[in-house]
C-alpha cells in the first residue's frame, strides 16, 4: 500500500461492466512529507475520496481485486482509506 493525492476525477463514457456505478480517481503517490513520488495513476475509489484528499492505495492486483470484491475484474488499484495523519502531522485535504 501506499500514499497518495487524489489529483482529479477520471470520467469514462464506456468501461468495463465490472466498473459501472464506481468513481475512478486520479491519484499521485506521496511520499509522508506530501511531496510527490512516481507517476500519477488511475484508482477505484471505495471511500468516497475527494480531490484534494491524502489517501491510502492498494496498488497490487491481486489485494485490489480482493478489497474491490471481485476476483476477476480487471482492477489494479483501489482506494482503500481516507488519511488525517501521517507520523503525527496532520495532512492537509
Amino acid at each position: 500500500m501506499l500514499l497518495a493525492k487524489v489529483t482529479g476525477t477520471v470520467v469514462a463514457t464506456l468501461k468495463h461492466p465490472d466498473l459501472e456505478g464506481h468513481k475512478l480517481m486520479q491519484v499521485q503517490p506521496i511520499l509522508p512529507d506530501g511531496t510527490s513520488k512516481g507517476a500519477s495513476f488511475v484508482a477505484i475509489d471505495l471511500v468516497q475520496a475527494g480531490p484534494g484528499a491524502t489517501v491510502l492505495v492498494a496498488r497490487e492486483g491481486g489485494s485490489a481485486r480482493i478489497a474491490f470484491g471481485k476476483d476477476d475484474a480487471p482492477v489494479h488499484a483501489v482506494i482503500l482509506g481516507i488519511v488525517d495523519a501521517v507520523a503525527g502531522t496532520t495532512v492537509s485535504s
